[in-house]
């Protein structure tokens, strides 16, 4: 079986070298990219890379905005560093279709565990199933969602939260089981990840959104009415 291929984004190389040194022991193949730019010109010359830790803070062109123009041909998992641990900064991330976010300094083994879940549930995902709840429809091997026929874009872990609640429709769902099942259970996030997302997910969900239940003091329940 042929290595799956993560790409580092840091314009520190001293930072490039610990993570990559931490994913070759775990047996993945890894390419470096110093900038924003560098990172786009590999990213759409190799189709393999299954999924990549990108900085914010780069020159030429920073990490949300190599997010941004990933996000417009692919939906490749996307692992957010930073240094900032601003709020504002998470919320941009989510925004725009970031999957997981680590603030530095973080713990090498700790990325790499978030790495492996991340492409553990993307491998789970690729299954021929289609599932179907009240006019939305996934197809989980081509990680494509469809409302009353349409195909609307998601992001990885907008496409895993729907898949989530699908699955779960008329159970409620508390916030801390959300992170478990969907942000694994090492993820060390809280409330605002998960209401970030489901806001950013009903939008694009248009008036499907309204299955996707407010639980107050809870979480939250699917329900098709």
């Amino acid at each position: 079986m042929d290595k799956l291929k993560i790409m580092i984004v840091d314009d520190e190389s001293r930072m490039r070298k610990l993570v990559k040194d931490f994913l070759k022991k775990k047996d993945f193949e890894v390419v470096e990219a110093a900038d924003g730019e560098e990172a786009l010109d590999i990213f759409f010359k190799d189709k393999s890379i299954s999924l990549i830790i990108c900085d914010v803070m780069m020159p030429k062109i920073n990490g949300f905005d190599v997010v941004k123009e990933i996000r417009q041909y692919s939906q490749v998992p996307i692992i957010m560093l930073t240094a900032k641990g601003e709020e504002s900064d998470e919320l941009n991330g989510f925004d725009l279709g970031v999957d997981e976010y680590i603030s530095k300094p973080f713990s090498p083994k700790i990325l790499v565990a978030r790495v492996e879940a991340i492409l553990r549930r993307s491998n789970n995902l690729s299954t021929g199933e289609i599932r179907k709840a009240g006019g939305i429809e996934l197809d989980i091997a081509a990680h494509e969602v469809r409302i009353d026929g349409k195909e609307i874009t998601l992001s990885f872990k907008e496409f895993e939260l729907l898949n989530y609640f699908v699955m779960n429709q008329g159970v409620a769902l508390s916030r801390e089981k959300i992170l478990n099942n969907v942000w694994n259970y090492d993820y060390f996030g809280d409330a605002r990840t998960i209401d970030t997302h489901v806001k950013k997910l009903r939008s694009k969900l248009g008036e499907k959104g309204e299955y996707i239940k407010t639980i107050w003091g809870m979480g939250y329940k699917f329900e098709v009415d």
